[in-house]
Parts: C-alpha cells; structure tokens; sequence
C-alpha cells in the first residue's frame, strides 16, 4: 500500500507528488523536509568534513603523516629509523586504521539499512552489529597508540632527589678506554681476547673501584666497600670474613643455549673474570663462595670457560647458576626459596637461593635500550632473579607494570623487586658492562655515534642503583639523539628512577613494602 504527498517547490513553486510505502511495510515514513533518512545522514556525514577546521584537523594530520612517511621510507626505508618518521609513523598507520575503520562501518550501516527496508531483519542486525563491531576495533586499534617521542627528562638537569648511597654518596665512576675494543664487526667474536683486551680491562675494573671509594689498591677498594655494607646494614665495622657467599649478577638475556653469533650481546667474558678474580685475589673471597647466575637463562662457554679453564683451584671452585631447563657442562639450575616471597602487584615471586643463601650480591648489568621498558640497566637485571609459581623462571607477569608507556607517578615493580631486603639489602657493588653496547634486549652489540661510531667501551660503577641507572639512561637518551638505530628510550624510562628515588613517599601515592612486613620502603 502505498501514500501519496503532494510538496511545493521552494523555489519555482511547483507541486509535485512523491510515492511513500506504508509503515506496514517495515519502511518508515519519509521525513517532513522530503530528506529519507539515509540522505540525511550521508548530509551530516558531508556536514563533518565541511563544518571548519576543527573537523579536519585529526584526519588531515594523519593524512600528511601517510604521505610523509610514505615519500621518505620507500625510497629508502632505513629512513624509518630517524625520529621525524618514528614520530610520523604511528600517526600514519592509526590514520590508515581510522579510515578503514570508518569506510567499514559506513559500508555495513548502509547495508543493515538496505535490508531492513526489505524487512530481512535477521542480516540487517546482523549488518548493524557489524557496524559497531569494525568501529570499535578501529577505535580499540588506536586509542593505546599514541606517537611517543624520544625520551626527556621530566625535571631539570641537575636536580637530585632522594638520599643517595654509598662511601661517597650518589658517586658513579665512569671509566672509558677504547683501547679495550678492537673488534672490526666481521672476524671471530668481539670476545675474543684479539678483539678485547683483558689487560686493558682488568686496569679499568680496578679503576672503577678505587675510584669508586677513593682508595689506592684494590685490596684496599675492596676492603672499604665490605666496611661500607657491614656498617650500614647493623653488621659493625667489619670487612670480608670467610666463609660468607657473594652472588653474582649477570645479564644473559640474550644466551638460550644455543650457538653464540659473533654480535650477540652477552657480558664481557674479560669484565666478569675480572671482577671474579678481583674477588680471590685482592678481597680474599673463596671460590667456593662466589656463585655467577642468571636464574632465567643459560651461561655460555665464553664465560663459563673463561673463568673454568683458569688454572688457579679457587678460580675452578666458581659455581655457575642457570635456568633449570639448561642445565648442562658443569652449569647448576636454580632452585626457588618459597621462605623469603617478594610481594609485587604481579603476584609473588620467589628468589633463587644461591641469592637468598648469600650474605652480598653484585649486580653486574649492561649497557642497553629496551623495547618494553626502554632501558635494562642495573634494576632491570634482576627480571633475571624471578621465580612465579605458575610462570616458573620468567619475568613475564611484571612486564605491565615495569612498561615504560606507563605515566610518570605510576606504580613500577622495579622499585619492590630491588627495594626487598635479600636484594638491596645483599647488595655491595652496582656495575655497568658497556665494552660493548646494544640496540636493546633483543640486539647484537652496536657501535656508538656519540662515541666517533666507536664501540662503548666503558664500565660504571656505584653503590648506588638509582644514581647509576640514571648516568646509563643520560648516555642512551643522547645516543638515540644522533643514532637512527636506537629507537627504543621512549615514554617514561626512568619512572623506576623517581619512584625508588622516593620510595618512602613516591609519586604514585604506592605503598612499597616489598615483604609485606608492614614496613615500607
């Protein structure tokens, strides 16, 4: 059945009629201006791209991202590195992502009313769920998003906060030679003792420490920092006593067991002998009572050998920690203490007991970006120190929490992880192995612009974790300032740093009490 509606012409005032169908048809009426529904809204759509440049400015910025980033990367798409494109790059693709977004649900709209006005109901439901379902994604695709630029500082440079650690407080020693590093990126391994020179090394770890605590020898640096501990943790002015353990640190991230490359970025062999040796020899601790480990990976023969093959007995005695699951060659797997958890928003962890079994700990990290946290430095290198019940030997629950797009003044797991009583509490010495640094976690090691695109060549030192991480963040930020390679010091990297900076009254209001003693940080 259908309607008929005589309407007048505004303008040359002639009468024409329009043939309407009925409501019982399943089509409603049309509207009083003559417009059908779905002109009106294809009206109000035209009406948001013509209404000013409020509208347009979203969708024509990310518009000339597309083509920005389009004209300079195909042509030569290592261009995708430099920040001009890291910026333009997640503008353009939400962009891409946005429209196909809006051209889906316009399509799926138009179809769901197309059907219902032939009163297929069903799929025109269906069409209309669709709707909503490719705008949601769209919207979902991009919101989490954002283009994060390189990484700067929220407080003004020299602008100390927290109380700082150590014989002189907040000190880092910085030692740089690049006489240490020869390696030319193609014959053998950068470890090989052709590429990096052990002697050049050993003078640089001993530099650190007497620079470090201001003495002239070794035995001397190594007796102060043991005073040092001893008087500030309630164990009286006492230096090394045997039998008491130390544990060692190390970053093996990149060592699952399997065939190093030449670029893998692993420790220093010639930096953890050194430091190991330095032990026996100058601070007289027993081999036996010095563990190397990451909990979480394997030990490859560089270092393993290195140190095995040395034909000094206390050197043999060294024990070696790994992963469980690779347990092989002389290498010991970790083995979880349920008796001292360590409370994260996460859930609990549990510490290995080569740590939790020792009096001191070393924490001997490296020099790196990450993707995830933007930096892996001193406090990251305990994400090798996690046991989870259900996740086994992983960091992978702390990940969230440890990310560096969350906002400043935010929790970060760091703080509990390093802040609990068998961590900071064993801790003597905070090193940075930057003989050769890397890209990130995932990277093989990586000559430095800022260094004359030179290896790095450095080792830092402190007692004092946050001031360290924040000299290896310094030299990272501006590396990535003249680097196209580094990408990775984005969003809030030292949000840790402010946090365990404070950590009896941090930023984000967090009670850290990584025991759950009652007794914060």
């Amino acid at each position: 059945m259908k309607r008929v509606i005589v309407r007048t012409c505004p303008k040359t005032g002639r009468q024409f009629h329009v043939e309407q169908p009925s409501r019982r048809m399943g089509v409603p009426p049309m509207s009083t201006t003559g417009v059908s529904p779905v002109k009106a809204e294809q009206r109000w759509f035209r009406d948001i791209w013509t209404g000013g440049p409020y509208y347009l400015l979203l969708p024509l910025t990310g518009l000339f991202a597309l083509v920005w980033f389009l004209l300079r990367v195909l042509p030569k798409p290592s261009r995708a590195a430099y920040p001009c494109q890291r910026m333009a790059a997640p503008l353009a693709s939400a962009f891409v992502v946005w429209v196909l977004g809006l051209m889906g649900s316009a399509w799926a709209c138009r179809r769901a009313q197309y059907l219902r006005d032939r009163s297929r109901y069903v799929l025109a439901t269906l069409c209309a769920v669709a709707a909503v379902v490719i705008l949601w994604g769209a919207i979902s695709a991009t919101e989490n998003n954002p283009a994060t630029a390189a990484f700067a500082p929220s407080e003004p440079v020299n602008s100390p906060m927290g109380m700082a650690q150590g014989i002189h407080p907040g000190r880092v020693v910085w030692v740089h030679d690049p006489d240490a590093t020869s390696w030319d990126g193609s014959t053998g391994h950068w470890w090989d003792d052709k590429n990096t020179d052990a002697k050049v090394v050993e003078k640089m770890v001993s530099s650190a420490l007497t620079g470090l605590t201001g003495r002239s020898s070794d035995a001397q640096a190594w007796d102060a920092l043991f005073r040092h501990f001893n008087k500030t943790r309630g164990f009286g002015d006492a230096g090394y006593q045997k039998p008491e353990k130390i544990a060692i640190k190390i970053n093996m991230n990149q060592d699952r067991g399997r065939e190093l490359k030449p670029g893998t970025a692993i420790p220093s062999p010639q930096v953890v002998y050194s430091v190991v040796r330095q032990l026996i020899k100058a601070a007289g601790v027993p081999g036996s009572a010095i563990t190397v480990y990451d909990a979480t990976r394997y030990i490859s023969d560089p270092i393993y050998d290195r140190i095995k093959s040395d034909p000094d007995p206390e050197l043999k005695a060294v024990t070696f920690v790994v992963a469980p699951t690779s347990v092989k060659d002389g290498r010991i797997g970790a083995a979880h203490d349920t008796a001292h958890p360590l409370k994260t928003v996460a859930g609990t962890v549990y510490l290995p007991t080569c740590v939790t079994e020792a009096k001191y700990m070393i924490n001997l990290a490296l020099m790196r970006a990450h993707t995830l946290c933007g930096i892996t430095l001193c406090a990251k290198n305990h994400f090798g120190t996690t046991y989870f019940e259900k996740n086994g030997w992983t960091p992978s629950p702390l990940h969230d929490s440890s990310s560096r797009q969350n906002p400043m003044g935010s929790y970060n797991c760091l703080v509990d992880l390093n802040g609990h009583k068998q961590i900071d509490g064993k801790t003597l010495l905070y090193m940075i192995d930057g003989l050769y640094a890397a890209k990130n976690q995932g990277a093989p090691v990586l000559r430095f612009a800022s260094f004359g695109n030179d290896w790095f060549s450095s080792i830092l030192a402190s007692q004092d974790m946050v001031a360290i991480d924040s000299v290896g963040l310094d030299f990272l930020r501006h590396e990535q300032t003249v680097n196209p390679n580094m990408v990775d010091v984005t969003g809030n990297p030292d949000n840790y740093l402010h946090e365990a900076a404070l950590a009896n009254q941090p930023p984000s209001g967090t009670k850290y009490d990584p025991e759950e003693d009652g007794i914060p940080l």
